[in-house]
């Protein structure tokens, strides 16, 4: 069990390791014993100093300092069948079979591509209003991607853009589509997502904060909406304009044979870690699973043509997460973890007997890297959907990280922003020395060449 000290540090106690004599006593008030494993006492106690920090993905990270004892010894070790850890949760009608949905996918390329939004965009409002819809950007952002075997995207609506101009909106998708097609990518859309700013507006976006990931991205819907909703209070206006926005744009582009599928929800039930007044993670956990489900019904009252699917790892709250599972078409899971993370859980989701999309990946200093993982996902079959395309307001380049400061405690974005530490447009972004996600600046020259080789060989026969 960990326990922290008075100065919080972090340690566990361990079994005795006969290679590791007692350290003596004297003078062991003045030792550091922080970074290695050490037996201290005659009986063979021994304390491990451990890194325990909660990421701002929300998974709580824990490690021994010490490598010796970093990894569970065989009698030590424990599997676990994640399906037996979920709460039961009905399907709704209208599932395809795993026969229906696996001869869809044999007829696919292997998919690879990103979770895109032009460099010209902070958030999915600033990609999809008139007002800052960028096409231009997008096709030149599209050419670089057709040209490393991008055939696929993953691509953030948002339903306030929507209530707004529902046919200006469907009128960019078509455009956002017809560039695709271009470029041989076949892109599928998120209706929502939980993650990071509470309050999404219209109109001008903040400018971005700088050297800091994602300072602008919203939820969708608005997180007080969200809760209303949860708690059974949304007005009558605020669930049609939910219902309207996914069942409409579902049937608007039901048979498009441009769109490759759709994803309901984007890691339900999460938070931004004290950001904007979310409180100490800002999780909503299972008070999302009201959405969750009724997004399914709305779905599947409108079948489209395309397979449908919600994130399932990567979500916060079990009941999400089992609602998602016992529904997707396909599954849509998330690991920024270095490759035998990735290989271990993609099996156990293919365990399902469903095709497996990684819609979420690419953190380089977290070992998640181009190298290691991408042929991991060709190996295994599975879509291979890396977060970030090219640098700019979103600055997903710098790591999560960077929104705390130097004590691990989160920054207030806006209270930043009003310091004055803004990228003005025109102003080039800054750069970390390691890239955390995102492969190209603005200028099309790309963080690591060698990593665009990787992909174009891996890529060299995906063709529609």
């Amino acid at each position: 069990t960990p326990f922290q000290d008075k100065q919080g540090k972090w340690w566990c106690t361990a079994f005795f390791n006969a290679n590791v004599p007692p350290v003596g006593r004297k003078g062991i008030a003045k030792r550091d014993l922080g970074e290695n494993a050490q037996t201290i006492n005659e009986q063979g106690v021994t304390i491990v100093p451990l890194d325990v920090r909660v990421l701002d993905d929300g998974e709580v990270f824990i490690r021994a300092k010490d490598p010796a004892y970093a990894s569970p010894g065989p009698d030590e070790a424990q599997q676990f069948n994640f399906r037996e850890l979920m709460p039961a949760a009905d399907t709704v009608a209208g599932r395809w079979t795993r026969e229906r949905v696996n001869a869809w996918y044999d007829k696919l390329p292997w998919l690879v591509g990103c979770n895109y939004y032009p460099a010209t965009a902070i958030n999915q409002i600033d990609m999809w209003q008139e007002s800052t819809w960028d096409p231009h950007q997008i096709d030149k952002e599209l050419e670089w991607a057709n040209s490393i075997g991008v055939n696929t995207l993953r691509v953030y609506l948002h339903d306030l853009v929507w209530a707004a101009d529902e046919q200006g909106f469907y009128h960019r998708m078509d455009q956002f589509l017809d560039i695709c097609q271009k470029h041989s990518i076949r892109p599928f859309f998120v209706f929502f997502d939980d993650c990071h700013y509470p309050n999404p507006k219209l109109g001008p976006q903040p400018l971005p904060v700088k050297a800091w990931h994602n300072s602008g991205w919203v939820n969708c819907p608005a997180r007080p909406v969200a809760l209303r909703y949860a708690n059974g209070t949304a007005t009558k206006a605020e669930v049609a304009q939910l219902k309207g926005y996914v069942q409409r744009t579902l049937k608007r582009f039901a048979n498009d044979d441009r769109i490759l599928a759709w994803e309901l929800y984007n890691e339900p039930g999460r938070g931004a870690g004290g950001l904007e007044g979310q409180g100490k993670r800002g999780s909503i956990g299972d008070r999302s699973n009201r959405l969750v489900h009724d997004s399914w019904v709305w779905a599947r009252e409108i079948n489209p043509s395309q397979p449908i699917t919600s994130c399932t790892q990567g979500s916060v709250g079990r009941m999400n997460v089992a609602i998602n599972f016992a529904n997707a078409d396909f599954h849509s899971i998330h690991c920024y973890s270095p490759a035998d993370t990735l290989k271990s859980l993609i099996k156990d989701y293919q365990s399902d007997g469903r095709p497996v999309f990684v819609t979420e990946w690419l953190a380089r200093t977290n070992g998640s890297t181009v190298a290691e993982c991408l042929p991991v996902m060709k190996q295994h079959n599975v879509a291979a959907i890396n977060w970030g395309f090219v640098v700019g307001k979103s600055q997903t380049h710098y790591p999560w990280a960077s929104r705390r400061n130097d004590k691990g405690k989160f920054l207030d974005v806006n209270a930043t922003r009003d310091s004055g530490r803004v990228v003005h447009p025109g102003e080039p972004f800054p750069e970390p020395e390691l890239w955390f996600h995102d492969l190209f600046r603005m200028d099309g020259t790309p963080f690591d060449p060698d990593e665009i080789k990787v992909f174009r060989n891996l890529t060299a026969s995906n063709k529609w």
